[in-house]
């Protein structure tokens, strides 16, 4: 199996995250940094990530859905020292997220310790939804500026993909994305006179918020992991 995907089945990143760690040369193949994330390896290669041995060895296969309240990051580790929604869930597993809000924004985020699934639910390939509602600026939100968001906005990278939204009231969007670029939808909207004031993820794929209060998180259960991979095999 190539290291890249090796890493990715064995928990430790998806499978880009990884391949950029065995890159930035913290991956070790019997003792030996290797930088190629093609190289065949097996369990019995003694790979290491920063000095940890990692094995594709039967284990339990985690997803958690977290409220992510305002402030946390979504990272694993934080150089700064904020607090990391890896900290809000209630696993001993080594569980990394998929995909980012950042720390002004609140809401859904899933995290895993399933590096192949995590990176087929960010794959742009599979267009897995993602739902938010943003409250925003400068007044009543009319129909040309919901037309511009729903046929695509030209950002500094490029024109986005068409996005499904609708007015939730005079200030307030709902905006369902199957892109990812960075703070993509506050971007959006400020491009179209609408700056946003607040902003949170209520749904990724078939999976919803529900009653879950900021700060918790939960597992999924077999029928909503099931789920999501269905959505991330769409063709």
């Amino acid at each position: 199996m190539r290291l890249g995907k090796y890493l990715a089945h064995a928990g430790v990143a998806s499978r880009r995250a990884a391949e950029a760690l065995v890159f930035d040369g913290r991956v070790r193949v019997g003792g030996t940094v290797v930088t190629d994330p093609a190289r065949d390896v097996s369990d019995g290669d003694g790979v290491t990530v920063d000095g940890r041995p990692v094995s594709v060895a039967e284990r339990p296969r985690l997803v958690y859905l977290l409220h992510k309240p305002l402030g946390v990051v979504s990272t694993a580790r934080d150089p700064q020292g904020r607090r990391t929604v890896v900290e809000l869930v209630p696993s001993s597993e080594r569980l990394y997220p998929v995909g980012r809000l950042d720390a002004d924004t609140t809401g859904l985020i899933l995290l895993t310790n399933d590096g192949e699934l995590a990176n087929r639910l960010m794959h742009p390939r599979y267009e897995v939804p993602r739902t938010y509602v943003a409250t925003v600026d400068g007044g009543p939100v009319g129909e040309s500026a919901l037309r511009a968001l729903r046929s695509g906005v030209r950002l500094e990278d490029g024109l986005t993909a068409p996005a499904s939204v609708r007015a939730l009231g005079p200030d307030r969007l709902e905006l369902v994305m199957h892109e990812g670029r960075k703070r993509q939808v506050r971007r959006m909207c400020a491009a179209v006179g609408h700056p946003v004031v607040a902003l949170r993820r209520v749904a990724f794929g078939p999976l919803t918020l529900g009653g879950l209060a900021e700060g918790e998180a939960r597992r999924l259960d077999a029928a909503e992991v099931e789920a999501l991979r269905t959505a991330a095999t769409k063709e």
